[in-house]
Parts: structure tokens; sequence; C-alpha cells
């Protein structure tokens, strides 16, 4: 299979593009700028989303769901909240089709134009927080901690499949407080949940921070984030959780009866990641063979494989095989055994290779007789013959392992990736040659901060929380700066 992808080194976009269409994940659609996510694609998807939702749920939050249309007069409600998506909003101004007198197909009724025309959901907070305007009274009623699983549409120009698609599957969690330190305490708490997910699950280093004010959500008054770092030095954002203050309770006249009997405004957050996880998990850890799925998000785990030359030993096989995926999936394991007839098991080989699947074991008569087993790991594409006695408590361990060694690949790869300078020349030359994270002081102003994006195309992605106090000065202008902040440039 080595001619089915372009390599990394040759064309990393092109590898991209290539893995995700003949991995079976995704491909664009018959509407421009929009995608079909195909089975195996939407299993890795419903992995994420599973384990998302018990987190959700753990912490608290319920699920709900609001209308797809908003209506347009929501959306002057919050000044810059409609600055930042009016150039990405969908806009339906009609509500009926008919036959085109003239006989030119279907065409607008123009006797059924709205009466105010409807937006179609970018985000939700207009519609969440003129929604809880009525279940909103008093004290009693906070907090509110819903979440929504969802398709919104940004309409954009250039697109790329998983990465940025006019329309994209995601959460979006909307909370409501009482107190200021209650929304901050739940906007923190769920970019922590961002970040656990991320490594411990998608085997995925991520730097928590928060925003500068150039980059935060339209709305917010605070932004924190996860940033990944992609194997071609590019960083990904991959999920944010935003303070948005009263903003939106005073736009949508949110109030709520305090204990002493006095109004006050509520206080919010809202949070919320996407299918873009799925283009970070396969930029993440994927090779030139194909996809490198971590164990806990692979829709097929271990996948047996049959080697035979006729029924008999099939049948011998069979049994074996039948009774290993018996005692795995009792122990939680996702199973295949593909005993179909229709193709080569070198063919198999190397397709279930493609797809990222974690664990393979080969068996044919020989096997069966020795009492053995081949196991083939994808991370490492590393093969072993293995005793068929304790092969289901082996397979187990096998792949905490491999869990655990995608996670170890991606973390050495940031840290021999990450790069602390202090010279503006120096910022230049690494950003063009090495690429990854760039650690560099910065003087705090939105200024600087736009000089650096049109000199560099690199953006600030964060001011880690973890960055330790440092004094220094700005590469830029040499104004002194307390910390150093994460460059990059990024999808």
């Amino acid at each position: 299979m080595a001619d089915v992808l372009t390599p990394r080194s040759v064309n990393y976009s092109q590898w991209y593009n290539d893995l995700v269409m003949k991995a079976d994940l995704a491909e664009n659609s018959a509407v421009r700028g929009c995608m079909v996510i195909k089975p195996y694609g939407y299993a890795i998807w419903e992995k994420m989303q599973s384990v998302l939702d018990k987190k959700f749920k753990e912490t608290g939050h319920e699920n709900a769901y609001f209308p797809l249309f908003i209506p347009k007069s929501f959306f002057s409600k919050e000044a810059a909240h409609v600055d930042g998506f009016a150039k990405e909003c969908a806009v339906v101004t009609h509500y009926r089709l008919m036959n085109d007198p003239n006989g030119n197909g279907i065409v607008v009724d123009p006797e059924a134009k709205l009466e105010e025309e409807l937006i179609v959901r970018p985000t939700s907070e207009t519609i969440i927080w003129s929604t809880y305007k009525n279940w909103i009274q008093s004290y009693r009623d906070l907090p509110i901690k819903c979440n929504q699983w969802a398709n919104v549409v940004r309409w954009e120009m250039r697109t790329r499949l998983f990465l940025r698609t006019a329309e994209f599957l995601w959460q979006e969690g909307h909370t409501a407080h009482a107190t200021q330190q209650e929304a901050i305490e739940e906007t923190e708490q769920m970019i922590k949940v961002y970040s656990d997910f991320a490594e411990h699950y998608m085997s995925m280093p991520v730097t928590i921070g928060v925003k500068t004010a150039n980059e935060r959500f339209a709305g917010a008054l605070e932004t924190y984030t996860i940033e990944a770092l992609m194997q071609d030095g590019k960083a990904l954002q991959s999920g944010t959780s935003h303070f948005l203050g009263q903003n939106f309770a005073k736009a949508f006249d949110v109030k709520f009866a305090n204990k002493e009997g006095k109004e006050e405004f509520v206080w919010a957050s809202s949070w919320g990641v996407s299918t873009r996880l799925m283009g970070a998990l396969i930029m993440a850890h994927s090779d030139d063979h194909g996809l490198v799925l971590p164990p806990k998000l692979a829709p097929i785990q271990v996948v047996i494989v049959p080697i035979y030359k006729n029924d008999e030993e099939l049948a011998k096989i069979s049994a074996v095989a039948n009774e290993i995926t018996s005692k795995l999936v009792s122990l939680g394991v996702d199973v295949k055994y593909d005993s179909n007839d229709n193709r080569k098991p070198g063919w198999k080989f190397a397709q279930y290779e493609l797809k990222g699947v974690p664990v393979r074991l080969a068996m044919g008569p020989r096997d069966l007789a020795n009492g053995t087993v081949e196991v083939a790991r994808r991370d490492t594409l590393q093969k072993q013959v293995v005793s068929l006695e304790g092969i289901e408590a082996y397979i187990v361990d096998l792949l905490d392992e491999i869990q655990k060694n995608i996670f170890t690949k991606a973390h050495d790869f940031r840290a021999a990736s990450t790069h602390y300078v202090d010279s503006y020349d120096e910022f230049k030359k690494v950003l063009d040659e090495k690429g990854g994270f760039v650690f560099a002081h910065w003087d705090g102003t939105s200024e600087t901060e736009v000089k650096i994006k049109n000199d560099t195309k690199a953006t600030i992605r964060c001011i880690p929380l973890d960055q330790p106090d440092e004094a220094g000065v700005c590469m830029v202008t040499g104004k002194p700066s307390n910390k150093r902040v994460l460059f990059a440039r990024s999808y």
C-alpha cells in the first residue's frame, strides 16, 4: 500500500486529503464546502461523542436541543458577537418554491418572503439566551447547565475535510450562573475536561491557555483554549471555553432575583469542540501507511484475519477466533473477525493498516498446531508470535501500551518542536526552517500582535496557564514583558 498515500515529506496537505478519502473517513459532497462523513469516520466521531457526553453528564450537564434557525434581530443585540460572525452567516429569506411560469424549472416564490430573515445557526448563544429569559426568574432556577450536540454553518470559501467546512458537527455547552465566580469556575472546568479528553483518549498532548483580546470568541470576556501541534509543525486549536460575563444576559435582559430579592443579571459560559478533532486525530499520529488510531477511539480495536486454503482449515481457525472474540468482547474490546473470502489476507492486512486498527491477529493452520498467533501492532508496525494461552489478557495490556506509546511519541515530537527565541530575526528563522511551537516575549499590544501576524503568518495561539513569569523584553518592540506567549502558524 506504499503507493496509496502521498508521503508526508512530499506533500503533507495531499497526504492528509489522500488519507481522509482512502481510509473511508469522509468525502466532499455535492454541496460546495460541505462533507459527507462516511460510516467509518462517523464511528470514530461517535466514540468521541460517547466519551465526552459521559464527561459532561458527570460534571452536572444535561443535553437539550435548540432551533437551527435564529432570527436576524437576535444577532444585533450583542455588538461584538454580530461583528464576529456577520461574514460567515447563511441567511434564509424565503419559505417556498414554485414552478417557474416561464418553464425554467423551480424558482423561489417571490410571494413567500419571510417577514424577518433567519440565520442558519453559526453558534447558539443568541437563541439560547432568548430561551433562558423564560427559564430564569430566581436564584433557585440557577445554575442551568445545558449542552447540545448539533450541526452549525459558518460559510467558508476555502475548505478542507474535517478541518474547515461550511457545515460541521459539534457540541456546544451553554451555562447560566448566579455569580461571576461560578461562571469562571465553569469555564475553567470545561477546558480541563477537553484537555483530559485530548490527552487520555486522543493521546494528543495539548497546551492550555487563554486567547489574546484579538483572538477571543466574539462576545466573550475571556477565551480558554487547548492547542495541539500537528506533525507538519502547525498548531490546531482543538477546543475552547468562554467566560461570557453578563454580556448575553444584558443583551436579552435575563435577570434573576437573588436571595435578598434584588434583581441581577445572570453570568454565563459557553464551550465547544467539533469534528475538527477528527482532523487533529489524523494529523497528530498517522503515518505514510495510513491512520494510527489510539485504541480508546478506534471503532475496531482488534481485527482477526484467518489464513487458510480450504473450508476445513477455516472451520478450525474460526472456532478458535470466535472464542477469542467472545472473551475479548466480554472484556470491553471491540473486535472484528474478518473471515470474508472475497479478499486475500495480504489485502486485508494493508486495508486494516490503512484504517489504523491498533492490533491485528493472523492465524493459520501452523499457528493452531503450535498454539500461537501472530500479533501486529499498528503504532510500531512490529509483529510478534504469541501463545494463544492467555492471549486475551495479553491483548488488553497491549492496547493500553499502544495508547500510552502513541501519546509518548506525540509528546516527544512536541518537545523536540518547541523553541524559545528572544529576537525577531531568530523568531522568523525558526518559523521558516523548523516550524512548531515558538515561545517568545510580546509587549501585550494588539498592534504588535497584528504586525507579527502580517509579517510571518504566525499568531499567538495562547498565553499558557502553566508558563512561569519571566522578565524579558518584546522581541519586536523591546518593551517590557513578564511572560513568554505561544506562537505558531496554524490551521
